[in-house]
Order: structure tokens, then C-alpha cells, then sequence
């Protein structure tokens, strides 16, 4: 599982792309702009991108069936003290 983080600024480099996304899409209701092909023509026009390791596992709600074993997971790193108990 990626995890993207961005400069704000990066909106101002999206910005300049999605024009011509638009142009060659502007038929197909399927199609995505993604965000690994933007990175992609990020790197080749000459930017950086940095990973940042983690020993952090993952999990997610793909299906409203994973909603209880997340919340369980959320639970337990706030009693473990990793994630704040109010995050807003």
C-alpha cells in the first residue's frame, strides 16, 4: 500500500497536467487521473519524490464488512498512545 503526501505546491504542478488529461479523456467517464502517473512525469520533468519508511502496518476500509476490525485497530493505538483519542 502506497501513501502519498504532498507539498501544497504540488496542486500548481497537477494544474498544469490536467488540461491535457482532459483533452485526451474528455469521452471516457472510466478514466482516472492517477496519482503514480503524475509522479511518474513529476520525476521525468525533473522533481523528486522521497520515501519515507515505515514499520506502521497498514489497514483500510475497502468493504463496510472491514469497518469493525478498523475501528478496533484505530482503538488500539489510541489506548497504545501511537494515535490521539481526538483527532479534530
Amino acid at each position: 500500500m502506497n501513501f502519498w503526501c504532498f507539498h501544497p505546491g504540488v496542486f500548481n504542478y497537477i494544474g498544469k497536467l490536467f488540461p491535457d488529461f482532459l483533452k485526451d479523456n474528455i469521452t471516457n467517464i472510466k478514466s482516472e487521473f492517477f496519482i503514480p502517473i503524475i509522479a511518474e512525469k513529476f520525476i521525468k520533468d525533473g522533481g523528486t519524490i522521497q520515501v519515507i519508511p515505515t514499520t506502521s502496518q497498514w489497514f483500510g476500509v475497502t468493504y463496510k464488512e472491514d469497518a469493525t476490525s478498523v475501528k478496533s485497530s484505530i482503538d488500539k493505538l489510541i489506548f497504545e498512545k501511537e494515535y490521539p483519542k481526538n483527532l479534530w
